[in-house]
């Protein structure tokens, strides 16, 4: 599946294998594994309680580069500031809301105030030279239950400015919500810096699987990411048969396969 694309680098988000981060010391080992298995680098879903100075050697000592991190919204909402030093010094310029809680999405109203709110907190975020978006799941492709000719997704794109609001697109969520990834991604090119990848496994569960090792689209992909000019792959895989170490082995085995990926290329 190689072809005339440019190849980007790709990330490991760290939720990835959240289970064997444990304290500060299996986070470094984690990032030093991560960087060792091919990633060019991390996305983060927490700190492990390292302060900036520190997670900034320990990324250069594992060669690996930030491409994003993940915080609850209601965190940005009441401590944005502390997100942003902590990030200029690591030298990290995405900033993503990861997830909208069941309360804020009841109704039109409910995605309408959390869009109002995405657009507060990118405004600022663009303000001091960061880039912020939102990451969906399948939620967002669902009817509103009083606007069924409206999604979540609708409201979350169509009312925000895209100055201010980028988007993240889970492919696997994107296809468990009923649509299209490759029609998605190209629907919004030039909105998308970073895609989440994983893939859907072709059994009765459509659930998680490695990059590459599923039904999803991945030439489709790769191609709608190169013509709407994204910046980074993420993999991320919530779950796995088989140990998340091996998956996300087996994911940038794939991806590298396909002229992705930067780490060791002349």
């Amino acid at each position: 599946m190689t072809g005339a694309r440019r190849p980007l680098p790709v990330a490991l988000q760290l939720y990835t294998l959240r289970a064997q981060i444990t304290d500060a010391d299996s986070f470094r080992a984690t990032i030093h594994e991560v960087g060792e298995m091919g990633y060019d680098g991390v996305q983060f879903y927490s700190y492990a309680g390292l302060d900036a100075s520190a997670m900034r050697s320990l990324l250069a000592d594992a060669g690996v580069k930030p491409a994003g991190t993940h915080v609850a919204l209601e965190t940005l909402e009441t401590d944005l500031d502390r997100e942003l030093d902590y990030n200029g010094e690591i030298g990290n310029r995405w900033i993503y809301a990861p997830y909208l809680m069941p309360a804020r999405r009841q109704d039109l109203a409910g995605w309408r105030q959390a869009a109002a709110s995405l657009n507060q907190i990118g405004a600022r975020c663009r303000e001091q030279g960061f880039t912020f978006g939102y990451h969906n799941h399948d939620f967002e492709y669902a009817p509103i239950p009083d606007a069924p000719h409206l999604t979540g997704i609708d409201i979350v794109i169509g009312e925000t400015d895209p100055a201010n609001v980028c988007f993240e697109p889970d492919v696997f969520w994107v296809a468990k919500g009923g649509a299209d990834p490759v029609a998605a991604l190209r629907a919004h090119a030039g909105r998308i810096p970073i895609i989440h990848c994983k893939d859907m496994t072709g059994d009765d569960r459509r659930t998680f699987a490695e990059v590459g090792t599923g039904i999803l689209d991945w030439s489709g992909i790769l191609d709608a990411a190169d013509v709407g000019k994204v910046e980074w792959h993420c993999v991320e895989q919530d779950a796995g048969d088989r140990p998340m170490a091996d998956c996300a082995r087996t994911s940038i085995r794939n991806m590298r396969s396909w002229g992705m990926g930067l780490k060791g290329r002349s």
